[in-house]
């Protein structure tokens, strides 16, 4: 009995187990669901006391339903975002949220809100959130530090709000960020480093603030970065040349900050981007060419800057393109044909700068343009009749040109500013004008324009302001102009009369200056007594000037007339007498040259103070070279040996060789020799100046080298060609140079090449073995010649090969020409070692290329006698030679070195 109700120890403790178990599910699950309940109604609690939604008093049950605006939950219940951008009104309410009572809000978003005051440290505790806007309120005061806590944040926007103070360092600690938005607000200091650690960051956008510093180049490292915005802030230095690798921007925007320094050619490497602003800074230099690369380009702003230099013609590259700005610079040249191929442009400003030639016809191929601006040049020319063309042309502005011709008919009925004020356009007012409905501004004012204007003028309803002045315009004035509220009919030769309720709504000026116009019932006229008011004509162009009212002149004006016409006759012949003296004394110094220089010398020191130093433009081995102007108004370039080097028997020699060999050679491409000095104090040679200075200088100046482009260097390598070709073959005896280098080959302002420097040059005696000492520069040198003293037209031959290929590469081939004979050439592709400054060349261009580089190769054979002529290489460049069977990108280094094509070209044996 007692047995059958005894437990073993095992027993009592599973029995123990259960019993816990039990009592430990009555005792938790409770505590549970209570402290669930507790967040839940801490939630309620803050919502409430925000006051943020006034309209609820104590009714929480449906928060996370329709009943609560903006108001997103998870599935138990606890709130995860809260959006009430645009909503409603919270107003400076912001900091009466309690943060701390939502520890799953994801996302927070109250732009719009009317937020006011500080932005609450107490921010921080929403440890979980990912998305915060804050943007278009009034919020004050600076960036709370707890800010950098909310690691979690993948989006943070406080733009459009009126913040100061510093962007913390401690940003850079949000490592998840995808966007950063801290623009339009009063933000100070510099752009922390520390944003460069943001390494996911996509969108960056601080501008609109007053931020200063130079922008760091941590900036850098945000490779996934694809919309950069710095604009109008006051930041300074220059661009870093490490946002070339922001490989991934669509938008960059750098505008209205005081940047200063060139573009950087790097910028070419962005090979995504579509919008580029770099407008009202400081930059100075040219357009790099390598902008033609960005081929996803849609919106080009340069605007406001020192750019100068042509504008590329390579941008005819970007068929993207359908913005480009470029207004107010100090860019000259042309304007590019190849704009055509730019056929979705739709706003094309190129105002305010120093554009010369005429408006080229490509330009009215671009038929979406709707707004055309390119006033204050110095276009010529007409008006091309195809702009009629442009069928949806809102703003056409050709102002402040010197443009000629008649006015275009038939303009874009889309047409609301027509603007050629203060060009030289003649002819009558297109009566077509009259169909422009939109039209409201129209100023043709300060051009030569005549016949009456035409009455329907005032059938445009639209029109608001238009300006007539300073024509020729006569007849008398339309009643149908009565009701337009600003308008300008000065300095015509309107007559007739005008009504009274006329001269009641214009002012008196807008009349003036029309010397038979009255008004009504009085004899008073509105002409001007005198020339127009000063500052009324444009850039000192000729306008007729009005006539004066006659009025009788007293005796005592014409006594003072005539003794001002007596004193200034006499003070004219005075002063030709002082011309012909100092004609008599200097004569035309052009003309002659003796070799004590009396004659020129007082011209040179009066020139160049005495040779002073602000004139010198370069200096070497044998002396300086100066730029003077001289009486004559010409501007010469000065060559003049040191004084211990006239004295030296040698430079003697190699000076009155240069004399010796350029009096007798005329060619185009040669420099020209305008006289010499062979004084005993003073050495001097005096040529043609030469503004863009040497080949070398311009191949070594990044700025500089992606001007000359590749049909200029096309045409300077076909130039030394025929230069040598005359020397070797024109003249009577052959000259052979010795000395062909890119420092020896100039450009003139129009990139034309001319070959100089003929101290070292040589006739060749066909009686002598003409043998000589090495002459040359180390690198262009010809290998034979070290070893055979003997001199011959293939050592030129061999220099130009030299001059032809580093024109090509933009570098001296130095390294390039020991692996021309190695395997590794083999897949070595032409294209990869062309100056990759520049943008590809065109398949014309690439064409010429190719031949130069053959051509080249073939005069840098070791064996002279492998080598063609220089007349044969001369004729090349002149025969139309048939389309190449390769591309460009198919062409190796190696295939142009085995070319045996130019072997007929060795006909010719003489050295």
């Amino acid at each position: 009995m007692t047995h059958s109700i005894s437990v073993s120890i095992m027993d009592v403790v599973g029995i123990s187990l259960v019993f816990a178990y039990a009592a430990n599910m009555v005792t938790t699950t409770p505590l549970v669901a209570a402290s669930e309940s507790s967040a839940l109604d801490l939630e309620s609690k803050a919502l409430l006391e925000s006051g943020w939604w006034s309209d609820h008093t104590n009714d929480t049950s449906s928060r996370c339903g329709s009943g609560w605006l903006g108001i997103t939950c998870d599935k138990a219940g606890s709130i995860i975002e809260i959006d009430l951008a645009d909503k409603f009104q919270v107003g400076d309410k912001f900091s009466q949220f309690n943060f701390s009572c939502f520890p799953n809000l994801v996302s927070l978003s109250l732009a719009g809100t009317g937020l006011r005051g500080c932005i609450p440290q107490e921010i921080g505790a929403l440890s979980k959130l990912k998305h915060l806007d804050l943007s278009k309120n009034s919020l004050t005061g600076e960036l709370p530090l707890s800010l950098a806590t909310l690691t979690q944040l993948e989006k943070l926007d406080i733009s459009s709000n009126e913040l100061s103070g510093l962007i913390p360092q401690e940003l850079g600690n949000l490592n998840n960020l995808l966007e950063l938005h801290l623009n339009s607000n009063k933000l100070n200091g510099t752009i922390p480093s520390n944003i460069g650690k943001l390494e996911k960051l996509v969108s960056l956008d601080l501008a609109y603030n007053m931020l200063t510093g130079q922008i760091p180049y941590t900036l850098g490292y945000l490779t996934s970065l694809t919309h950069l915005s710095l604009g109008s802030n006051h930041i300074n230095g220059s661009i870093p040349p490490q946002i070339a690798k922001l490989r991934k921007l669509s938008h960059l925007s750098l505008d209205s900050n005081e940047l200063i320094g060139l573009i950087p050619v790097a910028v070419g490497d962005l090979s995504d981007l579509e919008t580029l602003s770099l407008s009202s800074n400081k930059l100075k230099g040219s357009i790099p060419q390598e902008i033609a690369m960005l081929t996803k380009l849609s919106s080009l702003v340069l605007s406001v800057n020192s750019l100068s230099g042509p504008i590329p013609s390579s941008l005819g590259a970007l068929t993207n393109l359908k913005a480009l700005d470029i207004h107010s610079n100090q860019i000259n040249g042309v304007i590019y044909s190849q704009i055509g191929f730019n056929n979705l442009l739709e706003d094309l400003d190129l105002s305010n700068n120093y554009i010369s030639g005429t408006i080229p016809y490509e330009l009215t191929l671009l038929t979406h343009l709707k707004n055309l601006k390119l006033s204050s040049n110095k276009l010529s020319g007409k008006i091309p009749l195809g702009i009629e063309k442009l069928d949806s042309l809102s703003t056409l502005d050709l102002s402040q040109n010197e443009l000629i011709g008649p006015i275009p008919t038939n303009l874009s009925d889309m047409l609301e500013k027509l603007l050629l004020s203060h060009n030289n356009l003649n002819g009558s007012i297109p009566f077509q004008i009259g169909s422009l409905s939109l039209l409201n501004t129209l100023d043709l004012s300060h051009n030569l324009i005549s016949g009456e204007i035409p009455s329907y003028l005032g059938n445009l309803t639209n029109l608001r302001t238009l300006d007539l002045s300073y024509n020729n315009l006569t007849g008398n004035i339309p009643f149908s102009l009565l009701n337009k509220p600003k308008i300008n009919l000065s300095y015509n030769l309107l007559n007739g009369t005008i009504p009274e309720t006329l001269a009641k709504d214009l002012p008196p000026e807008s009349l003036t200056g029309n010397k038979d116009l009255h008004f009504d019932n009085t004899d008073c006229s509105l002409c001007i007594p005198s020339s127009p008011p000063v500052g009324s004509m444009n850039n000192g162009k000729s306008k007729k000037v009005m006539e004066p009212k006659t009025i009788p002149l007293p005796i005592v004006t014409f006594l003072v007339f005539l003794l001002v016409g007596s004193l200034l006759f006499s003070l004219c012949k005075f002063e030709n007498k002082q011309s012909e003296a100092r004609e008599k004394k200097n004569g035309d110094i052009f003309c002659f040259w003796n070799y004590d220089g009396k004659i020129a010398y007082e011209d040179i020191i009066e020139a160049t103070e005495d040779f002073d130093i602000k004139y010198c433009i370069g200096t070497g081995g044998y002396g300086s070279v100066y730029k003077a102007q001289l009486p004559n108004g010409k501007v010469v370039a000065l060559k003049k040996l040191h004084c211990y080097e006239a004295k030296n028997p040698a430079f003697d020699n190699s000076f009155k060789n240069e004399v010796k060999m350029l009096t007798e050679i005329r060619h185009k491409n040669i420099v020209k020799l305008h006289g010499f000095c062979l004084h005993k104090q003073c050495m001097f040679l005096i040529y043609e100046y030469m503004k863009r200075g040497s080949l070398f200088c311009v191949l070594n100046n990044d700025l500089v080298a992606v001007q000359l482009d590749w049909t200029k260097r096309v045409n300077v390598i076909k130039s030394i060609a025929h230069a040598l070709s005359y020397l070797h073959n024109d003249c009577t005896p052959a000259i052979v140079h010795r000395d062909i280098t890119t420092n020896n080959v100039l450009l003139n302002s129009k990139w034309e090449a001319f070959v100089s420097d003929f101290g070292s040059a040589r006739f060749l005696d066909p009686a002598s073995s003409n043998q000589t000492i090495v002459a040359g520069t180390y690198g262009y040198v010809a290998p034979e010649l070290a070893y055979t003293m003997v001199v011959t037209k293939r050592c030129d031959v061999y220099s130009f090969g030299v001059v032809a290929l580093e024109t090509l590469i933009g570098r001296h081939p130095r390294e390039m020409l020991p692996s021309l004979l190695s395997l590794s050439s083999q897949k070595t592709m032409l294209y990869e070692v062309l100056d990759q400054r520049l943008p590809p060349p065109d398949q014309v261009v690439a064409h010429d290329i190719v031949l130069i580089a053959a051509i080249a190769f073939a005069c840098l054979h070791t064996n002279p006698k492998s080598r063609p002529t220089m007349k044969c290489v001369s004729q090349e460049f002149l025969v139309q030679q048939p389309p190449p069977t390769k591309p460009l990108e198919g062409i190796s280094l190696r295939q142009l070195w085995n070319q045996e094509i130019y072997m007929v070209c060795q006909m010719e044996t003489k050295p």
